[in-house]
């Protein structure tokens, strides 16, 4: 029983309307109102529709691109909220943006993980609720209960549903730890490519490919796709070694350009991606399918707010 006024109240900004009304109809709840909108100096004006007074409110925005915009416009909706007398305020961030700058790995810069995960505590959230970190240590940097769920088990479930039978590949080292457990789902052996990067440029020379792979199927595991010129390396580098079909999934589809044409002109039969964020209505002829993680995010808060074990998920 919530100690809050009534069922969840769910709003969207305007990063993935679709997938917050996904996440209503699986905990069948109607989506709140709410005006999200740019004036013509660029201003972002948010107001809330429903009355939130002593509600429990959850704000889903992932960090989508253009990532400024959209993170700007989760903290004016969480200050929206808080002066609105909510109960309480669960930011629902799908992808969490800027999750590489976790640490200084070069001179003189910042720790922007750090800086966004202070900004939402600031705005006025009092929970977060987070998809696959891109490091796990992100965690650390909120002072308020946060819950990293993964979408994992979703894709391994989809792999197993068409039966897949090959190997797990992690396109680098430190990949290795997330294609075991997809492996270790799948009860299928894992090979891991050495790559080395070159830049801040997401170029990277590939080295050489620990396992056996010749003569079985493929599937590249990562956490995220952005330009997808790793990922093609690595298939280059499993077709020279004589794997069979290759596949690639990964939770967070970013797609940025050229992204498409290079999956669309590689050895990568299918890429399976799930909805964290929006994905683009024309693959430009890269096969891409889609997991929907709104159930997942539905059953998430729903536990939060009837003050059930999230944990207990992944059990």
């Amino acid at each position: 029983m919530s100690r809050y006024v009534g069922d969840p109240i769910v709003f969207t900004g305007n990063a993935h309307p679709e997938l917050a009304r996904d996440v209503c109809a699986a905990l069948d709840v109607e989506l709140g109102c709410a005006n999200v909108f740019d004036f013509a100096n660029g201003n972002t004006f948010v107001q809330f529709l429903d009355n939130i007074r002593e509600r429990d409110v959850f704000l889903i925005q992932p960090g989508a691109k253009p990532v400024n915009h959209h993170l700007v416009e989760l903290l004016i909706m969480i200050d929206a909220a808080r002066r609105a007398s909510a109960g309480r305020i669960t930011a629902v961030v799908p992808y969490f943006a800027y999750g590489r700058s976790d640490k200084k790995d070069q001179p003189r810069v910042p720790i922007t993980a750090r800086l966004f995960a202070d900004l939402i505590q600031t705005a006025g959230a009092d929970r977060m609720l987070t998809m696959d970190l891109h490091a796990g240590q992100i965690q650390g940097f909120f002072h308020i209960p946060t819950d990293e769920l993964t979408a994992q088990r979703l894709l391994a479930e989809h792999f197993r549903s068409q039966g897949f039978d090959g190997v797990v590949v992690s396109p680098d080292f430190g990949g290795a730890k997330r294609a075991r457990a997809m492996a270790d789902l799948l009860n299928l052996p894992v090979a891991i490519a050495e790559k080395r990067r070159t830049g801040n440029d997401d170029r990277a020379e590939m080295l050489q490919l620990i396992g056996e792979v010749g003569g079985r199927d493929a599937l590249i595991v990562d956490d995220e796709i952005v330009t997808a010129g790793t990922l093609c390396e690595v298939a280059e580098l499993l077709r020279s070694e004589g794997a069979q079909r290759i596949r690639a999934a990964a939770i967070h589809g970013i797609l940025s350009p050229p992204a498409l044409e290079r999956l669309a002109m590689s050895p990568i039969a299918s890429v399976v991606l799930t909805d964290t964020l929006s994905l683009p209505e024309d693959d430009q002829g890269a096969e891409l399918e889609t997991v929907s993680v709104a159930p997942l995010l539905g059953e998430a808060i729903r536990r939060i707010h009837e003050g059930d074990s999230v944990g207990a998920l992944f059990r």
